[in-house]
């Protein structure tokens, strides 16, 4: 997703966290381009940052994309380096995304599980404070070193179907730009991605029929889901669908008669 608005935004790359204190590099090793035999080109893994101007992005403020690999160790170190730097840049708000395997069907819309520090912005996204004790990633531990340093966080983990699990996945991509847009309330560039998701969602079902045994295990994925989907959980997504129709058309119209 990250990638997705950098590229759309024409993001600008305006700082890279040092990968040798944070990286073993036999874990996740460098990437190097050979052209014709000769090297071009070496890609240390790290944490890198770009800026969007919200002459780019449409929205009202600059945003800043941050991309990078989990690191290997001195997490406490890294956490503070990041922040550090976000704070220096004026930060405002820190949204934190993110997939996990799970027994979800592809056939159904996309899960997206939200938390965070700021109760009203869980409001903004229809949710609730959630409770949780447990092992953490570095996202956990890049939210609460953002609550401590009073920096508004949300976390959003969106499910991707454990038997797809090859990136990309343009339907989880949408699902969680989508929940984006409800938190800044601001329409985001979704270029082809609505095509790209149906066309993604076409051709797992053609793998799916090949195989009976994939097939059957589907269905029994698309029963347990709609059996848990209770009819007043569907009308409130109902209405936070309809309601996030009127913003984006309010918005857009707020867009030309600029």
């Amino acid at each position: 997703m990250v990638n997705h608005l950098g590229i759309a935004w024409q993001s600008t790359p305006i700082a890279a966290i040092d990968p040798d204190d944070f990286y073993d590099f036999q874990v996740n090793r460098p990437v190097i381009e050979v052209v014709a035999g000769k090297t071009e080109r070496l890609v240390w893994p790290t944490t890198r940052l770009s800026l969007a101007r919200a002459t780019s992005t449409g929205l009202p403020r600059d945003v800043v994309l941050v991309h990078g690999v989990e690191p290997n160790m001195r997490w406490r170190g890294f956490a503070d380096e990041l922040i550090g730097g976000l704070t220096e840049l004026g930060v405002e708000m820190v949204v934190l995304v993110g997939a996990l395997l799970a027994d979800s069907p592809h056939t159904r819309p996309v899960p997206v599980a939200v938390s965070g520090s700021n109760a009203q912005l869980l409001r903004g996204v229809g949710s609730e404070p959630s409770d949780y004790k447990g092992s953490s990633g570095i996202v956990g531990v890049l939210a609460y070193t953002c609550a401590a340093a009073d920096i508004p966080t949300i976390s959003l983990w969106a499910s991707v179907p454990h038997y797809v699990a090859q990136a990309p996945s343009p339907k989880v991509t949408l699902a969680l730009l989508r929940t984006v847009e409800d938190i800044l309330d601001a329409p985001l560039p979704m270029a082809d991605l609505p095509e790209e998701a149906r066309a993604w969602e076409r051709g797992v079902d053609e793998l799916a029929q090949q195989d009976s045994d994939v097939a059957e295990y589907v269905r029994t994925l698309e029963e347990a889901k709609d059996a848990t989907d209770l009819p007043e959980a569907s009308g409130d997504a109902i209405a936070r669908e309809f309601e996030r129709y009127l913003r984006r058309r309010g918005n857009h119209a707020d867009g030309g008669d600029a």
